[in-house]
């Protein structure tokens, strides 16, 4: 039940959109003369404004990460178990920052805004994005918010990419690099994962080269596969199991019965791509698991991570989960690895959790304890 006003709660947030008039020069060399993003914030600056610490949404987040909107809200925001008085980032010592991404459909300028030149919708004609483009436009919020240097860059998965690449490219203005179930690159399995849930929205009738909303309609149904194709992977095996096991929804496999059988984890993938597909862009769906494809933090360092991370200059804590097969363990060891061989500083641990790669934005003791002890290491 919503209690806005529970111990632990950020309690009644209001977002707000901020307009940039300085162009943004992308990584594909296409510019935005004007911009807008839609951004949260919990807590308070200090007088130093040395408390700040930046959330980097995933895939399907935005910027309401903690809170309610308002007292009828079912849910609170997506990381509400970690944001909050006494949480591991506590909104009693740290100002926290959370914003919808470039490119996203939550308020920030993305293929449902407006194209001044046009008049219409951008569409498919938005341009590509990648991590450094949201970095540098998360700079740039930084600038209007008087902050020079983050106390801490937080992200989890396609959130922790964008943390890595903040080290990188403004080492400077972070102290803090906490990056959790992400990895330093894709393997070729997630990239596939993700192309497979792009042709699923591309070949929906609807959806009209990306141009759908100038049809007046929308690939709901290719959106919703995709969205499917996605949630199988960010769960575990076991979790699966446990929860839907093969527990039938409707039919019978009696002999002579003409009904057909629907299993209850069949009724559970169509809810959630029915529900995902009401309330996200299929354009911004497919320009954000691309950033993820093309992501590679040490493409320009001649593919050596060791050089890349040799350009930064603050603390990591680095965190994977035991049953996630989408960014295994395998991943955040090598990113591990290569901060200990460029003589970083790093935190490490491994989380036995049962739930995937979900797992990131679930309440867990031994989760709350490690990132909770390290949050309380930073200086403000």
């Amino acid at each position: 039940m919503t209690n806005p006003s529970a111990p632990g709660s950020v309690g009644l947030v209001t977002p707000e959109l901020l307009s940039f008039d300085t162009p943004l020069t992308l990584a594909s060399g296409r510019t935005l003369a004007h911009y807008q993003l839609m951004v949260e914030t919990y807590g308070s600056l200090n007088a130093s404004k040395s408390n700040a610490v930046l959330i980097c949404h995933a895939l399907s987040g935005n910027h309401h990460a903690a809170g309610y909107h308002q007292e009828t809200d079912r849910k609170p925001g997506w990381w509400d178990a970690y944001i909050g008085p006494g949480k591991a980032i506590d909104t009693n010592r740290f100002f926290v920052v959370s914003l919808n991404n470039l490119g996203g459909c939550d308020g920030s300028t993305g293929p449902t805004s407006l194209n001044p030149q046009t008049g219409h919708p951008w569409g498919a004609s938005f341009s590509t994005l990648r991590v450094r483009d949201w970095v540098h436009s998360q700079a740039r919020l930084a600038d209007r918010l008087g902050i020079e240097q983050w106390a801490a860059v937080i992200g989890g998965s396609l959130g922790g990419m964008q943390a890595m690449r903040w080290a990188l490219e403004y080492p400077t203005r972070v102290r803090n690099s906490i990056v959790i179930a992400s990895a330093l690159k894709l393997s070729a399995q997630n990239i596939a994962f993700n192309e497979t849930a792009r042709q699923a929205i591309a070949n929906d009738p609807n959806f009209h080269n990306g141009d759908y909303l100038r049809h007046n309609t929308y690939p709901k149904q290719g959106l919703a596969v995709a969205r499917m194709i996605g949630h199988i992977t960010y769960l575990s095996d076991y979790v699966m199991g446990q929860k839907f096991g093969r527990e039938l929804k409707s039919g019978s496999f009696t002999q002579g019965m003409e009904e057909l059988v629907e299993f209850q984890v069949q009724s559970y993938l169509r809810y959630q791509g029915d529900t995902f597909s009401e309330k996200f862009d299929a354009n911004t769906y497919m320009l954000m698991t691309r950033a993820l494809d093309y992501f590679d933090l040490a493409r320009e360092y001649n593919d050596d991570p060791v050089a890349a991370f040799e350009q930064s200059q603050c603390n990591f804590f680095v965190s994977a989960f035991s049953t996630d097969w989408r960014f295994p363990i395998e991943r955040s060891r090598e990113i591990v690895d290569a901060l200990i061989a460029a003589r970083r500083p790093v935190a490490y641990t491994e989380i036995d959790s049962p739930y995937g790669h979900d797992a990131f934005l679930l309440p867990n003791e031994d989760y709350q304890e490690s990132f909770t002890r390290f949050m309380n290491t930073i200086e403000i």
